[in-house]
């Protein structure tokens, strides 16, 4: 199984790391860090944390690709050389999966035409700028599109994936090997359970796009 994770500048790392620790779990799995060209890649923390070991030009003929997100997408969104990649690569893909706003990619690509698709909660109605069909839910399957919500969605979606293509036993031992068992001090992962003072204040505080 032949994995690009695509990397740039100013991505959110773990809607990267958080796929791979699933991904590079399954059987026979090869996992690439692609970006425009190979090297160190800052990520929104403005850490160079990240490196990229194939270029675009070299990274084809991928069964998966990962389009991870950023706070503000709107770089990528105009990269034509990486949206050129993504189309090209999804034509021959048996999954194209985004992680959080990675989903503004595949819209900009025009892949979300008429699609069910989430991201993260800040940039949902985004989504119908490209077509798609806005949907609050952290994981969502539209043929061999997989669209993932905010930043930490990206570890359910991968692991929903291995779930379909290896099974359900194999999905579940990654799943423990990562010993990924979420139980957070609180209830305020979404908008609909956050205290609406909250919800309200990260809203004025933070944009996407």
């Amino acid at each position: 199984m032949k994995i690009a994770i695509l990397l740039y500048d100013n991505v959110t790392a773990l809607d990267a790391i958080g796929p791979y620790e699933v991904l590079h779990l399954l059987p026979d799995a090869e996992v690439h860090f692609v970006a425009t060209s190979a090297g160190p890649i800052k990520t929104d923390a403005g850490l160079a944390m990240l490196n990229a070991d194939t270029a675009l030009a070299d990274a084809t003929d991928f069964d998966i690709i990962v389009i991870p997100g950023t706070p503000d997408p709107s770089v990528v969104m105009a990269d034509e050389a990486v949206l050129d990649w993504v189309r090209k690569s999804h034509e021959t893909t048996q999954w194209t999966i985004s992680v959080c706003t990675g989903a503004m990619v595949l819209g900009a690509a025009g892949l979300l035409q008429g699609l069910k698709a989430t991201t993260h909660w800040l940039g949902l109605e985004m989504l119908e700028n490209f077509g798609a069909k806005p949907t609050a839910r952290r994981v969502v399957e539209q043929g061999k599109i997989i669209t993932a919500a905010g930043v930490s969605a990206g570890i359910d979606m991968a692991l929903t994936l291995a779930a379909k293509e290896y099974g359900d036993e194999v999905a579940q031992s990654i799943q423990l090997i990562i010993e990924y068992d979420p139980q957070p001090p609180f209830s305020a992962g979404s908008p609909d359970k956050a205290p609406a003072a909250i919800t309200q204040q990260i809203r004025s505080q933070y944009s996407i796009g």
